[in-house]
């Protein structure tokens, strides 16, 4: 019988959850899930300057919202360090650290000596020729000596489940600090006690930590520990193969979900960025993730975060919403902009919503492709200005509809009355009803394209579409009475 599968996330509340730390926590819980396992949370605040509560709320806000629920934890590194004296101890009783009393000047030759020579520093010797003395005036003016692992010579290896065997000299490995002066642990050896405390079974983690994982099978090897299995993710790159950047998708998931993205559909992307379900499908469940996700398909080649891609996956969940739920969803956008309270006409905004989701790709579009609904006083699109507004007679021809769907009662005022009359007029004229219809769009909405013309009429009814047409009409004529 195998042993428990046990996984963690492990960020640092130095900012908000980063969207590559999310990727990773979603590969650790669809692995916990799969397996019914454990998955945990443990906030790694050792490093006391840049940590903040507000980021540790944050974090776990965040992973709530991706619906990444945790089994045990938030453990907090802070709250444990008499356990990480306990074992720095122990590494001492065996020799495998040292007292390092360097000041940094003293460091920096040594590590420019070494870097020269093509091997990693070795800084035993500072320590070794300090007297009794000489380490005694450096506690009286606050110099405390840290601990450094040896280390050794010979080569150090790991099995790793996506990039093979990763071996590396130990030649070209830092003697690193174990503990810092003060008593705190440094991060390698504080994950190191916390994962075989925690009985960690994988150690699913970016690429970039392949540095590190060289460093802590040391740590589990001189602490007799069992390793866990390691499972190194390739990182995502943007467009052009490069570390992404900010622009291309690099932020933090609270910037997502303000963005109007949704957690299922940033759930799926980040899911697909390195692993394969095994065929070409992009739009998965929850429940076929877990079902299907196994380390090892996932690939070792460094993906690109397509942010296109994740427009498009989030207007497919979009448009998979019933409406009541796109509803709730999209009425915090409408709040914030400012754009209704919070009493509202929940039919009118539901009729709204119907005729914008076909066009919506992220819940920010209910405000940015719907402001009009609410908002009377927008600028015309100039291009359509130009075009629409500066044909001649164009100004008589909306007079002439404006008359026409007057003449229709408020209770008959829909999408098919008004369609119906303003064909009707066009014939009359001898006109195509595009020659209507585009200036009408512009004198309604100030936008050349969008939802349906005749629903957006019924929708706003039929005082709101004769005093809109009336206000582009002047608009027209040179008054500028209706120019925001």
């Amino acid at each position: 019988m195998s042993d428990p599968v046990r996984v963690r996330i492990a960020p640092s509340p130095s900012g908000h959850l980063h969207v590559g730390t999310a990727r990773t926590a979603v590969y650790n819980w669809l692995y916990a899930r799969r397996h019914g396992g454990t998955f945990i949370l443990r906030i790694e605040d050792t490093d006391r300057e840049r940590s903040f509560n507000e980021y540790t709320r944050s974090i776990q806000n965040s992973l709530r919202w991706l619906g990444l629920d945790w089994d045990e934890g938030p453990y907090f590194q802070s709250q444990r360090t008499d356990l990480y004296r306990d074992w720095v101890a122990r590494l001492c009783d065996s020799g495998h650290v040292y007292e390092c009393w360097a000041t940094a000047d003293e460091l920096e030759p040594v590590r420019q000596d070494a870097q020269k020579q093509g091997h990693a520093p070795r800084f035993r010797a500072i320590s070794e020729t300090l007297t009794n003395e000489e380490k005694q005036r450096r506690l009286a003016v606050g110099i405390k000596p840290a601990w450094r692992l040896a280390i050794p010579d010979g080569p150090v290896r790991f099995d790793d489940v996506v990039y093979g065997t990763q071996e590396r000299a130990g030649t070209d490995i830092d003697e690193f600090v174990v503990a810092r002066g003060d008593g705190t642990p440094t991060y390698n050896f504080a994950c190191v006690i916390d994962d075989s405390d925690m009985s960690i079974s994988h150690v699913i983690r970016g690429n970039d930590h392949i540095t590190n994982t060289f460093k802590q099978v040391l740590l589990y090897d001189a602490l007799r520990m069992v390793r866990p299995v390691f499972a190194h993710l390739p990182l995502g790159l943007g467009s052009d193969r490069r570390k992404i950047s900010k622009r291309e998708g690099a932020t933090s998931i609270t910037e997502y979900r303000d963005a109007g993205y949704l957690p299922e559909a940033l759930l799926n992307f980040l899911a697909l960025l390195g692993w394969s379900p095994g065929d070409d499908r992009e739009i998965l469940a929850r429940e076929e993730m877990v079902e299907l996700f196994s380390l090892e398909r996932i690939n070792a080649s460094n993906p690109v975060f397509d942010l296109q891609k994740l427009e498009w996956m989030n207007a497919e969940y979009i448009r998979a919403l019933d409406e009541a739920d796109l509803l709730q969803r999209a009425q915090p956008f409408l709040v914030s902009a400012g754009l209704i309270g919070d009493a509202y006409d929940r039919q009118r905004l539901q009729s709204i919503i119907r005729v914008l989701r076909e066009r919506m790709r992220r819940l920010t579009d209910v405000v940015e492709q719907g402001r009009f609904f609410f908002d009377a006083n927008f600028e015309y699109d100039t291009e359509g200005v130009r075009k629409q507004f500066e044909r001649p007679g164009v100004d008589g021809n909306l007079n002439l509809l404006r008359y026409r769907w007057e003449m229709i009662g408020p209770d008959r005022f829909n999408a098919e009355t008004t369609e119906a009359a303003l064909r009707a007029l066009a014939e009359e004229l001898g006109h195509e009803p595009a020659d209507l219809i585009h200036p009408l769009r512009l004198a309604l909405s100030g936008r050349t394209g969008g939802p349906g013309l005749f629903e957006i009429a019924a929708i706003l009814g039929r005082d709101e579409c004769l005093r809109r047409i009336t206000r582009a009409i002047d608009y027209i004529r040179g008054g500028r009475a209706g120019a925001p």
